[in-house]
């Protein structure tokens, strides 16, 4: 991978202003909205999990792999006006420019996590140990790889007119099904099982484990890395049929 080319994406993501308002003030407003509704009560009082402990780690796992989804699917865009087409005939490699574009959608999906949780430590009152800080923030962070290599296929498949649409709708599938905007303990026993399937729950489930302690992290490592495996099995693949026809 050209360093020079990461260095060049990863300007155009910080450049991006809408890309820094979608997935920074989103997270935040709903944290702080969600906070002001039900931040008092106790989510478990047999733990004493109190609401905006949760709501923070679902916001900040919300804001994580909404924009790596989002950073990694612009790809639909490259691909539209032929800029795909022209990196090809370059020295930089088919590998070199999807583990770029995977990078940059992993470095912009760090500052949601960092802010909400910071807004949560400081501004609300989250007190998690030191142990606890470092599963919400670098555990959330390292959940969202096979959501970056999930945009990455996105954009591999859509097209400029139906990226956003598709974009979203699986954005906010996975946020409702996978447990980030509703705690799958209240869902029916069906729903409950179809949301275990999906890579958000298992996301969910590293950050509020830092809240219960019970998470099984390597079963959802586990799951996490298969998603990731077979997502990128896809991209490559589907990039390859692209360069065979240029």
């Amino acid at each position: 991978m050209k360093t020079g080319y990461l260095a060049l994406e990863v300007k155009r993501a910080i450049r991006n202003p809408r890309t820094l308002i979608f997935t920074l003030a989103f997270p935040v407003a709903l944290f702080l909205l969600y906070c002001g509704m039900y931040g008092n009560q106790t989510i478990d009082p047999s733990t004493h999990v109190t609401a905006k402990a949760y709501l923070m780690v679902s916001m900040a796992a919300y804001g994580a792999f909404m924009a790596a989804m989002t950073g990694a699917s612009r790809t639909a865009l490259e691909r539209a006006s032929g800029w795909q087409r022209q990196l090809r005939l370059t020295p930089l490699t088919g590998s070199g420019y999807l583990l770029a574009k995977g990078l940059v959608a992993l470095l912009v999906a760090l500052p949601p996590i960092v802010l909400v949780s910071a807004i949560g430590g400081l501004a609300e009152g989250v007190h998690l140990s030191a142990g606890g800080w470092l599963q919400v923030v670098l555990g959330v962070w390292a959940a969202t790889i096979p959501f970056a290599v999930l945009g990455l296929l996105v954009g591999q498949l859509a097209t400029a007119d139906s990226l956003q649409p598709i974009t979203m709708t699986l954005m906010l599938l996975l946020a409702f099904i996978g447990g980030i905007f509703i705690p799958t303990a209240i869902f029916p026993h069906w729903l409950a099982n179809i949301a275990q399937v999906l890579p958000s729950y298992w996301l969910a489930e590293i950050g509020h484990g830092a809240l219960y302690g019970n998470t099984d992290v390597g079963k959802a490592v586990l799951i996490l890395g298969i998603y990731t495996v077979v997502l990128g099995f896809a991209v490559v693949r589907r990039y390859r049929r692209d360069s065979a026809r240029v």
